[in-house]
């Protein structure tokens, strides 16, 4: 029986690796627009209602060292939090800086987060005998007292992979559903 298990994941990794290596990262990019659509005052208008529930942002921050290409948009050495947002059927990255909408950029796939994903990538947080005590209390009383109950941020996951003809594909984990973008290392 364990047998059969390893090698039924034995070929699904192996499948899974070759459909990998046939995406065209390079007609891919040449294939997304280039967005022409703005914000107001560069704000997000989703932003609050991802935002109310929480005490600190939900969305991943994610820590640019190096200067990133797509097409005309230079996006420049950083600290950016990256927020999904739908527009008119297209789904697109949007990079904030200092709470405000520095640049948006086209998500090429979008599909859901494999239903135990989080569990197997994310660290445990190693937690003090008091923190311990703390949480427990906490989830007491939402347990029994319903109007007190905190509800959860959304769990985050960033994957950046170097391509080759200098590519680098990004892949935003956020919540249920995970998000594609690919750019250029190399301005053409």
């Amino acid at each position: 029986m364990i047998k059969k298990i390893f090698i039924a994941l034995f070929f699904s990794l192996i499948t899974l690796s070759t459909f990998a290596k046939d995406v065209d990262y390079e007609q891919i990019y040449r294939d997304l627009p280039v967005p022409t659509h703005k914000y107001v005052h560069g704000i997000d208008p989703g932003e609050y209602y991802d935002m109310k529930d929480s005490a600190w942002s939900p969305y991943p921050l994610f820590r640019l060292t190096g200067p990133l290409f797509f097409k005309t948009i230079t996006i420049e050495p950083g600290y950016y939090l990256l927020t999904p947002r739908e527009h008119e059927g297209s789904w697109y990255m949007l990079f904030k800086e200092q709470g405000k909408i520095k640049y948006i950029i086209p998500v090429y796939k979008r599909d859901i987060t494999p239903e135990f994903f989080y569990d197997e990538n994310l660290p445990k947080p190693q937690l003090t005998w008091s923190q311990r005590v703390h949480l427990n209390f906490l989830d007491f009383v939402g347990k029994h007292f319903a109007s007190s109950k905190r509800k959860p941020a959304p769990q985050t996951y960033l994957e950046a992979t170097d391509l080759d003809n200098n590519y680098l594909s990004l892949v935003v984990y956020w919540g249920s559903h995970r998000y594609y973008m690919v750019f250029r290392t190399v301005e053409l």
